[in-house]
């Protein structure tokens, strides 16, 4: 994750073509959609240091946004990127998250409202979170202290218990790899986030590379229990310079885990079932089935000092990516020590206090026209229409009255506020429904939702 701020994701030209997919993807992509609000974790050694994942590695000429002279551990190497490539590949020798316990996660999450888990296996940088036998710069190896710990197969321990709770798993997988040999040629300069070779003059070295990968997927999807979603971050890695055969991939992950999906985000083709635009909101449903990835703070992963969304912009952003009819994956990062950070935890309390109310307008919902209209926005679910009321900046009731052109509810039916068992007063006048809005005894705060049956 983390690209250059700005970037625009071009979401309809990455959505894959209908002839070419399986014939089971419609039905499991309609599965997705109903999962709606799922949870990210981007983990790792960089935890240690508080800076972003992998992207500080790169060269001035890719990701100059990835380091500043806030960064101390940049101060302290001189800003001398070398040097600081050394220690950060260093930072393995030194992760020990001791108080990691995936269960309380997943009992928050599961509150919040999520219900599919992705988690970061493997960023960039190389750095395996789970027992891989490909590579000696993993969690579970001697270097790192935390190998003999009883939960040191981080990702197994994650996907195994999320998974009993009740989440679906989805798995997070960068295809490049700066600590691999055959990607990054230590003894070259490496100045951008691709292969310092030319893969067609050294194919052999390409191929150990995709050999590489190939049995780390095999691994992952065979070692991990059952994956829902294999979430692939890297889009430069695709043909024609560095092709991977995501089509041998697709045929033995699908033999080995049935119906899965694929995110091959940014590439498009048969192997992006999921668009999924990053730190953005598009500005109407694209068609498409999509999520769009946010991180809770500003940074993927944890920062001591992050700024958080406040819990009712959270409640907002989820309700508008439902009326739009897309999933919400919201980011945060773990700490060094193998927690959640505590203001984290407190917006997942919050979000689940809300969604025990409302949860029923967003799980299993579907976008209804015209999505949004004010301070409204729109789901639906079969014959039940959801209108969320979002109040402005500083208010924290909602108006008195509210006045609705479309949908217009059926004369003579009942409309209710969600979490109070009395229905509402209403009634149309000059071809608008006229709805009294409670001011007291409001079952949540940040927005409320009307739902009727046409």
């Amino acid at each position: 994750m983390a690209k250059k701020r700005g970037d625009i994701y071009a979401f309809t030209k990455t959505a894959a073509r209908v002839d070419e997919q399986p014939a089971w993807l419609v039905k499991r992509q309609e599965w997705f959609r109903d999962q709606k609000f799922g949870f990210f974790m981007h983990w790792g050694p960089y935890s240690q240091w508080g800076c972003l994942e992998s992207w500080p590695l790169v060269g001035e000429t890719d990701a100059p946004w990835a380091r500043s002279d806030q960064l101390k551990p940049w101060l302290e190497c001189g800003k001398n990127l070398e040097e600081f490539r050394r220690r950060y590949r260093a930072l393995n020798r030194t992760f020990n998250p001791v108080q990691f316990n995936p269960e309380p996660w997943a009992d928050l999450a599961w509150r919040a409202g999520m219900r599919y888990v992705c988690f970061t296996t493997k960023h960039h940088d190389g750095f395996c979170m789970f027992d891989t036998r490909a590579t000696d710069y993993r969690i579970t190896h001697a270097d790192c202290p935390f190998h003999s710990h009883p939960r040191a197969n981080v990702a197994k321990e994650i996907f195994n218990t999320f998974r009993r709770r009740g989440f679906a798993a989805s798995c997070y997988f960068s295809k490049s790899d700066w600590h691999h040999p055959d990607y990054w040629i230590p003894e070259r300069p490496a100045p951008d986030r691709n292969p310092n070779y030319d893969t067609h003059a050294e194919p052999e070295r390409w191929e150990r590379f995709v050999q590489f990968v190939h049995r780390q997927f095999r691994e992952l999807l065979t070692d991990y229990g059952k994956i829902d979603i294999l979430w692939l971050d890297g889009g430069q890695v695709r043909p024609p310079h560095q092709d991977i055969r995501m089509h041998e991939i697709a045929a033995f992950a699908r033999l080995l885990q049935p119906e899965l999906l694929i995110a091959d985000r940014t590439v498009g083709g048969p192997f992006e079932n999921i668009v999924t635009p990053e730190q953005e909101i598009p500005d109407k449903p694209l068609g498409v089935t999509w999520e769009s990835c946010l991180t809770m703070g500003d940074q993927w992963a944890y920062k001591p000092d992050d700024r958080y969304k406040p819990t009712r912009k959270l409640i907002h952003i989820l309700i508008d990516i439902a009326a739009k009819d897309g999933n919400l994956l919201l980011n945060v990062g773990p700490t060094p020590e193998g927690t959640l950070p505590s203001e984290a935890v407190m917006r997942l309390k919050e979000l689940g206090d809300w969604m025990a109310v409302n949860g029923e307008a967003i799980h299993g919902t579907r976008a209804m026209p015209p999505y949004a209209e004010g301070n409204l926005r729109f789901t639906q679910k079969g014959k039940t229409v959801y209108a969320f009321v979002l109040p402005t900046e500083g208010e924290a009731n909602p108006a008195v009255s509210l006045k609705l052109a479309n949908p217009l509810p059926p004369a003579g039916g009942e409309i209710r506020l969600l979490g109070r068992a009395q229905p509402l007063v209403w009634r149309i006048r000059n071809g608008l429904a006229e709805i009294d809005l409670p001011t007291d005894r409001l079952p949540c705060q940040h927005a409320w939702a009307l739902t009727w049956r046409t």
